[in-house]
Order: structure tokens, then sequence, then C-alpha cells
């Protein structure tokens, strides 16, 4: 890697002289050779292994599948995607997040901002309706079906029901299959569809869908812009 460890003399250059400009012309200055040296160095030494990290407090764990940053013109985007990722308890199968409109800033330390954050992933039905039963004050429980549907029973009526369920920009769809009451058909003209508002998520998050595929649930979250910070230098030296 004969280019890369040219990188810290090409850092040194670009860090602290430009940092009044903005945050769009100064990416647009980055060396893609500095962008390329930070993404095979972080693939070099996270891909494969488990990491982790902390969003708004909460420990993420996760094993990174893989990791790459292109130029998009005046910016960068990056895409990671991880598995087998365990979120503060709440187990997911598989996440790929692209970072859209990536803007660095130099200085001491470096700033990153991006533009919006594009979630896809995949959670097993049975992990989820198993985090929905931890809730409290619920007056109902879950179960998954061998069919890939959803057992509802409540917890203080003889009542049942199997449902299906989706998300759309923030609102929950809930498709009532069939139901008895004291082992009782509920003939289908009683059967509601309820259409519930979801409560918002944290930084202003979007559920833009979720849909169940068979024993799993593929959901799509968008996120708008974040901004944080690292020491570049420190960095490149930890992944050199």
């Amino acid at each position: 890697m004969g280019t890369g460890w040219s990188l810290s003399s090409i850092t040194t250059s670009w860090v602290d002289p430009v940092a009044t400009l903005g945050a769009g012309t100064m990416t647009a200055l980055v060396p893609d050779s500095v962008m390329t040296a930070l993404s095979l160095g972080i693939a070099r030494r996270y891909v494969g292994r488990e990491v982790t990290v902390t969003l708004q407090g909460v420990p993420v764990t996760a094993r990174l599948g893989s990791f790459r940053v292109r130029r998009q013109g005046a910016h960068f985007e990056s895409r990671a995607r991880l598995t087998g990722i365990d979120w503060g308890g709440h187990a997911l199968e598989e996440v790929t997040a692209v970072a859209n409109g990536v803007r660095l800033v130099p200085g001491a330390p470096t700033r990153v901002r991006t533009a919006q954050i594009d979630v896809e992933g995949r959670v097993a039905l049975s992990a989820l309706v198993a985090q929905v039963n931890l809730q409290e004050g619920l007056d109902w429980i879950l179960f998954a079906e061998e069919s890939g549907l959803i057992r509802a029973e409540h917890r203080h009526r003889r009542l049942t029901a199997v449902v299906d369920a989706s998300i759309a920009d923030d609102v929950l769809r809930i498709e009532v299959i069939r139901a008895r009451w004291r082992g009782l058909p509920v003939p289908g003209r009683y059967l509601p569809a309820p259409v519930i508002p979801l409560p918002p998520l944290p930084n202003d998050a979007r559920n833009v869908r979720a849909t169940r595929d068979g024993h799993v649930v593929r959901f799509t979250l968008e996120i708008p812009m974040l901004s944080s910070s690292f020491d570049l230098t420190q960095l490149l030296r930890l992944i050199g």
C-alpha cells in the first residue's frame, strides 16, 4: 500500500489551511487517495469482524460484512452491510446502511456530515414478536405462526385473531385475516382493519416501509442529516 502512507503528508496539508471554506467545497478538495485509503483500511481491519459502537447511548454490536466509500460529485457515498446485529438487546438479521451526501470538514477533529442515511434490513418475525411482547401495558400477546402470520390473543377476553401487518410512511396497517370470540368465528364484516400512526422515531427518522416476507420482516428507514466528528490522524494510524 505504497500510496497510502504518503497519506500523512496529504492529510496534514489538507486538515488545517482550508478549514474556513464551505463543507461542500472542502469535500470536493479531499484527495481521492485519502478516501480510498480510509475505505480500504477500514475494510481490511474490520470486515468479517465483530464491531461495537454506541448510537444515542445504546450499544450496537454487529459483524461488518462489507464497507466501501465512493465519490459522488463534490460529496461521497458510504455503504456498509452488517449482520447479526444486537441493538441494545434487539436482534436484527441484516442491515445495509447507505450514507448519502457525505461531506468532510477539516480541522481537529475532522467533522463528517451526511445529507441522509438510507437503511434497509430484515428481522426474524419471531424476534420482532418477542420484542413487541416485552412492551408494558399491551392487551394482546403475540405468537409467530408456522404460516408466517401472527396470532394475537387478548390477555383478558376470550378473543383471538390471526393478522398480518405492514408499515408505509410511519403508518401501521393491520389486516385481520380471521378472529374467534369464545371459540366462535367472528363474521368478516365485523373485523376491523386498524390504521395506526406510529410514534416519531429518534433523530426525525422515518419508517418508509416494512413488509412481511415469509418468516422475516423487511424494512426501510430514512434518517435525515447527521453530523459527528473524529480524529482523522488517529483513525489513519489505527487502520494503517
